[in-house]
């Protein structure tokens, strides 16, 4: 099994809030998931951004590949990750 940490979209129209989360890479976007590691949101900020750096090394030491849209937000949060 395949298991990526990508970005699932919730919130209304134009108005774009996602969470960070690992899900089998077969599944859809927006679909069935294995866990909720954080939550990013674009229109209130950065600041506003957050993810749970213990789930997220769990998560890559097993061998999950995060897309490029996580690995720039961990690159911008400048989150200490064991394994990118």
């Amino acid at each position: 099994m395949a298991v990526r940490i990508r970005l699932k979209r919730v919130g209304g129209k134009n108005n774009p809030a996602y969470r960070i989360v690992v899900a089998d890479a077969r599944s859809p976007r927006d679909g069935r998931f294995i866990e909720k590691i954080g939550a990013h949101d674009p229109v209130r900020g950065w600041e506003h951004s957050k993810v749970d750096v213990d789930r997220l090394n769990f998560w890559l030491e097993r061998g999950a590949q995060p897309t490029k849209g996580v690995a720039n937000i961990i690159k911008k949060l400048k989150i200490p990750v064991k394994v990118v």
